[in-house]
């Protein structure tokens, strides 16, 4: 691992930053005495939580663009299988991370050791079998020669732009300790570089040939644009052909968010700008991104009559919506379309389109984001002070709950790091522990973490780590009591308050407790304070910034009140038969979008 290195603008360094670890009697003395022996070269971090660390870990690639990683081990048993999750995480978002579980006994001799499942009718099986389908590549070292052709193979998917994804080497206990004459070439220091696959001659010309033809394109922007390095070759495409462009919530700060033809995200949780260009394009050029629901509104937003051009390094996701694929790295494919579309640019109506919806668009972000002095603010009010507080280099993070859409329609950043959002996998209990990774990935930065109370209750043990390490990071807790997000789905689709907020769930006579949250973080070793207004959050902010260790707010939020503007239909089935009128109301709506639905398919 040390041996491994990445070359950074210009710069070599080593492609793994660090090794999170907690140890348990699985890894701690094989791994932990090898990573003991090279801690003065590759760091090791201990976390609280095994599925923290790892988010810690997919954060920082991420903030990177993938170019430098971390690995993460824990002990057999519980604490691996803990893991399992933050490696889905990495698998649906295509990052990198290195997973080494400790794992049983090779030789079997003390079967059944702690924490060991037993499988009754297939002995191979252990608990670590839970990484095969979210790993882009497993194996089980049971022979220590076995790692001249495992590693390897290991290090291409890491680094490999269309494959980039997790791996998990389980490593059994007992084979961590022996020993080995590997060749010395095995430890011979390895640049690793990004590989750039040029598009094929016939696919050009045909995106040539489309584009070339239409009167109203669009681009959508995904997160392929920031890992290919592909932002100026973006802006000057977009720029020389007077293309609007709209942001995934990978792509988002691709473009800054007042260039020309930025007109917002797309989507479910898009601005209204860009998904009425959606609906109204005749071609939708797709750059580096698989177009999950999300983006395409569940294939019911985008002009059913447009035709669909995708640009992509993966020919797996250059194919899907019966698109015409473009396989092919961004940065190197962007540059031919450039040099070969100069002097042409859309129409002029297009263009004057593009430019009225971005100024309608603008102005309801800046009613929406304003301090209304509401008795219980709502989301946006919060994203709006907290987007103000931030200076141009500083970041938000973010994964589930309601606050992916607010913060994809509302936040502003030009930095193209300005905004980290987890909504691959949407990864309730991200937020904090990736904040911490994004840290460490540009120390230099402010690191906003937007929260929500059902996500900090689930996961918030990095905080403690974030004291530790001395990686500030300011979050602030939302605190609608309830899985708020959810409650206001149930009731678009018919359903009454149920089991999601605090008030609509089974609990004691007297309620849920209020959790302060303010308290817990102060126990955690944060600062800590609770604001009760938009104003007091804004003066809280100033002194978060000011202050030199992780500093967390809470506020209490309003639960039904989110952005109505913008936005677009989600495909969430709705019961076919039941007694009550809500639900029958929403199945007809469900129905009347699923015909639209069809005609993209």
């Amino acid at each position: 691992m040390t041996a491994q290195k990445v070359i950074v603008d210009g710069e070599i360094k080593p492609l793994f930053a660090g090794v999170w670890a907690i140890f348990g009697h699985g890894n701690v003395a094989g791994i932990g005495e090898a990573l003991y022996q090279v801690k003065d070269h590759l760091p090791t971090y201990r976390a609280h939580n095994e599925q923290g660390m790892a988010h810690a870990a997919i954060a920082y690639t991420k903030t990177l663009n993938r170019r430098q990683m971390m690995a993460c081990t824990a002990s057999a048993g519980p604490g691996a299988v803990n893991m399992v999750t933050a490696a889905a995480v990495a698998h649906v978002n295509r990052l990198p991370l290195l997973l080494l579980p400790g794992d049983t006994f090779a030789t079997r001799l003390p079967d059944p050791v702690l924490q060991q499942v037993e499988n009754f009718h297939d002995h191979t099986l252990t608990s670590n079998d839970c990484f095969k389908p979210v790993s882009r590549f497993f194996d089980r070292i049971t022979r220590p020669e076995q790692l001249l052709t495992s590693l390897p193979q290991a290090l291409r998917v890491l680094t490999d732009p269309v494959d980039c994804g997790p791996v998990t080497l389980a490593l059994p206990q007992d084979v961590q300790v022996m020993a080995y004459d590997y060749p010395e070439h095995f430890f011979a220091e390895r640049i690793h570089h990004l590989r750039r696959q040029s598009p094929d001659v016939r696919e050009l010309d045909e995106a040539l040939r489309l584009i070339k033809a239409s009167k109203k394109p669009l681009i959508i922007a995904g997160g392929g644009v920031h890992y290919s390095l592909a932002l100026n070759e973006l802006k000057q495409f977009c720029s020389q052909s007077q293309l609007p462009v709209g942001e995934t919530q990978a792509g988002k700060g691709a473009l800054p968010w007042d260039h020309p033809q930025n007109m917002g995200s797309i989507g479910v949780t898009g601005a209204a700008s860009t998904n009425q260009l959606a609906a109204e394009a005749d071609l939708i050029i797709a750059i580096g991104t698989r177009l999950g629901d999300f983006a395409s509104g569940s294939r019911a937003m985008i002009n059913p009559e447009a035709k669909l051009l995708c640009l992509n390094v993966a020919a797996f996701d250059a194919i899907k919506h019966k698109g015409q694929a473009l396989v092919g790295d961004a940065k190197l494919t962007l540059k031919l379309l450039n040099h070969a579309l100069t002097g042409w640019t859309v129409s002029s109506e297009w263009i004057e389109r593009s430019a009225f919806v971005k100024q309608s668009w603008d102005q309801t972000v800046e009613k929406l984001t304003a301090n209304r002095q509401s008795d219980l603010p709502c989301d946006a009010e919060v994203v709006g002070a907290v987007n103000r507080a931030a200076n141009e280099q500083d970041i938000v993070v973010c994964a589930a709950g309601g606050l992916p859409g607010e913060l994809q329609k509302l936040w502003r950043t030009r930095f193209d790091k300005g905004y980290h959002m987890e909504y691959g996998y949407s990864c309730m209990g991200y937020e904090i522990a990736g904040g911490l990774g994004v840290k460490m990935a540009i120390p230099n930065s402010e690191v906003y973490v937007l929260v929500g109370d059902g996500s900090y209750l689930m996961l918030n043990s990095e905080i403690a780590t974030s004291v530790m390490l001395g990686q500030k990071i300011i979050l602030v807790v939302l605190d609608n009591r309830g899985f708020g997000c959810i409650h206001r789905l149930q009731q678009f689709c018919g359903g009454p308050g149920f089991n999601n907020l605090l008030e609509d769930c089974l609990t004691i006579d007297d309620g849920a407790p209020k959790t302060d949250f303010a308290a817990h973080a102060a126990s955690l070793g944060a600062l800590s304070e609770q604001v009760c207004s938009i104003y007091e959050l804004e003066q809280a902010l100033e002194r978060a910034k000011l202050a030199t260790r992780t500093y967390v707010i809470a506020i209490d939020t309003d639960p039904l009140n989110d952005t109505k503007e913008g936005g677009a239909w989600w495909d969430v089935a709705v019961p076919e038969v039941s007694p009550r009128p809500e639900v029958q109301k929403a199945r007809n709506t469900y129905e009347s979008h699923k015909a639209r639905q069809l005609q993209n398919t």
